[in-house]
């Protein structure tokens, strides 16, 4: 599959557990975010509870496809879970990117290049990844045409561009409300519909079946009540 929904918080509680049986999980326990907050601590917050399917999807999704040397890119990943997973599995060649500057004090700094700089217009060369990760990213602040054009720059021929956002099949209304200082978009059938059919233009494609369907709504925020959806896009050699 390379379209999936998050069907319940049972599936959420079930990715967490096997991350921690496979010494993969890195959300921060309540006395270390509890230690920032009153300022004993000047570690970054790692990951999220919530995004447990998402991390565990992708992480699978990386060991079976691609190379532990093959170079990847994290955008948007200042608190980026996924990175430090992928460290610890022994991935070489990682890079994270976020306009947050802080994203210097994360951890592993002499293994992960880590760049302060906007995902949508870097300084890469071009085919410069074999994977392009964007974990609840790209839901904020959404500018179709910028992101593909830059992701399809980047990745190498038959590279993935695999992604996590908000989605729920029908139209959930956000405006008004904004994250981050952006606008924030929980995505339909039709606007992912509208979205491949836009990749298809750079040459990024499903792969495998995509399934838009939604039963269950077990994310709130900001009182809207959505699931999680997970992407696969692969570029097509030209």
């Amino acid at each position: 599959m390379s379209f999936e929904v998050l069907e319940s918080r049972a599936r959420i509680e079930q990715a967490r557990h096997e991350l921690r049986r496979r010494g993969l999980s890195f959300t921060n326990s309540w006395w270390q975010q509890l230690s920032r907050r009153v300022g004993v601590s000047s570690r970054v917050g790692v990951g999220d509870y919530l995004k447990s399917w998402d991390v565990l999807k992708t992480t699978s999704f990386i060991e079976k496809n691609v190379s532990s040397s093959d170079p990847i890119l994290d955008i948007g990943a200042f608190a980026s879970e996924l990175l430090y997973v992928l460290h610890h599995l022994h991935y070489s060649n990682l890079t994270g990117i976020d306009l947050n500057p802080d994203i210097k004090k994360m951890a592993y700094g002499d293994r992960v290049r880590y760049e302060v700089s906007d995902f949508m217009h870097t300084s890469f060369e071009a085919s410069s990844f074999a994977a392009i990760t964007a974990m609840s990213v790209i839901e904020h602040g959404f500018n179709g045409n910028v992101l593909l054009s830059e992701v399809s720059r980047l990745l190498r021929p038959r590279g993935y561009f695999i992604a996590s956002f908000d989605y729920w099949p029908e139209k959930v209304d956000t405006t008004g409300i904004s994250f981050f200082g952006m606008d924030w978009k929980i995505f339909s059938k039709q606007e992912v519909q509208a979205f491949l059919d836009e990749a298809a233009g750079y040459t990024l494609y499903p792969h495998g079946e995509v399934d838009l369907g939604g039963r269950e709504k077990p994310i709130s925020s900001a009182n809207k009540d959505y699931t999680f959806a997970w992407l696969v896009l692969q570029k097509r050699e030209s």
